[in-house]
Order: C-alpha cells, then sequence, then structure tokens
C-alpha cells in the first residue's frame, strides 16, 4: 500500500514538474510575442495601426 502511495505521489510530481515547465515555456513565447509587436508597433502609422490596444 506504501508503495502504490509512493508512485502516486511521484506520478504527481512528474505531472507537475512537465506542468510548470510547459507554463514556462508559454510565458516566454507569450513575452516574445508581445516585444515583437511593442517594437512593430512603433514604426510607421503607430498611432493608427496597433498591434494591441491597451
Amino acid at each position: 500500500m506504501i508503495l502504490i502511495l509512493f508512485l502516486l505521489l511521484v506520478l504527481l510530481f512528474f505531472g507537475l514538474g512537465f506542468a510548470v515547465h510547459l507554463l514556462w515555456i508559454l510565458a516566454a513565447v507569450f513575452a516574445i510575442v508581445w516585444v515583437a509587436g511593442f517594437a512593430l508597433g512603433r514604426g510607421e502609422g503607430a498611432g493608427r495601426h496597433r498591434f494591441y490596444r491597451w
């Protein structure tokens, strides 16, 4: 019984670690897209055309 609980705990931690790793990757991709949009929004016609509206 203890072995099964231990294996479930290891599986839970492995799943959480994978989810956190995936969230870091998504955060990095979002940051790159945000910086690119910020840089592109400063080009010609910055008053009319914006990548985002904040």
